[in-house]
């Protein structure tokens, strides 16, 4: 297999779980701040489909590029002294805006993995290039928020899983937001498109150009505009007018859908 040279061959053939997905789902309608029931649940589901995703990059041109450079991206990211040079309105300095009201970094990200990985059915970790894949998706995550629009309220969370599962599909992935998108409805107004907004940004996700086959230090230092332009990332406008039904409803939603 193209594979076998990227693959630790210790590594075993991961089971799809649902009973062990819901009651870590629920874990996290328990406990919102609670990152690592996310990646418990999406481990439960998503049996083959990180393989399948990553034979998929590794087949492409740009693909193998990323793979001969093998990039940590955490430490760049978190980078914020060498980030701040770069001029306003581009990639990075929205990045760091976002990461820094939030009070995010890509380390504290890690650490959250770290501890699911502790508790994980396959507890074992290879360094192999497979890996390295998974922890690249991972990594992408903060800077998808900010090339999508999608802000880190519940209901942005929802659609940059769903856009994340439009760019590299996983069953793991959608289940996780599908199921968020039904706890939001519960409390969204009536006639808020909740639903239509995950759908949209699965919409998006799989017409963009793949983030993750991006020079994330080139990405970092285009344009925000031109960079969305180029990838194909349309805007969110189910997500906004989710937002705009809150507000006439007198709710303010990054409020409303705090998502911890």
């Amino acid at each position: 297999m193209m594979t076998d040279e990227y693959v630790h061959p210790d590594r075993k053939k991961m089971r799809i779980r649902p009973f062990k997905a819901l009651r870590h789902f629920r874990n996290l309608v328990a406990d919102k701040e609670d990152t690592a029931q996310v990646f418990y649940t999406i481990e439960a589901l998503n049996g083959k489909s990180l393989l399948r995703g990553f034979e998929n990059f590794a087949s492409t041109e740009m693909g193998k590029m990323r793979i001969a450079e093998r990039r940590i991206l955490p430490p760049l990211l978190d980078d914020h002294a060498a980030i701040s040079k770069l001029p306003a309105g581009t990639v990075g300095a929205a990045y760091l805006e976002f990461m820094q009201r939030e009070g995010l970094s890509a380390a504290g990200l890690v650490a959250e993995f770290d501890r699911f990985t502790e508790g994980a059915e396959d507890s074992a970790v290879f360094d192999d290039v497979l890996q390295w894949y998974g922890h690249r998706l991972r990594d992408t995550h903060d800077l998808m928020h900010v090339l999508t629009g999608y802000g880190r309220d519940a209901l942005g969370e929802v659609c940059v899983l769903a856009f994340s599962h439009g760019q590299a599909p996983g069953p793991g992935v959608i289940f996780v937001s599908y199921m968020g998108g039904r706890e939001i409805k519960k409390i969204a107004p009536r006639g808020a498109p909740v639903m239509a907004a995950m759908r949209e940004g699965k919409r998006n996700g799989k017409l963009a150009q793949r983030v993750i086959l991006e020079d994330i230090l080139d990405l970092l230092a285009e344009p925000l505009d031109a960079a969305r332009e180029r990838l194909g990332i349309l805007p969110p406008t189910k997500y906004d007018e989710v937002h705009k039904i809150f507000r006439q409803a007198g709710q303010e939603p990054m409020e409303v859908l705090a998502a911890g």
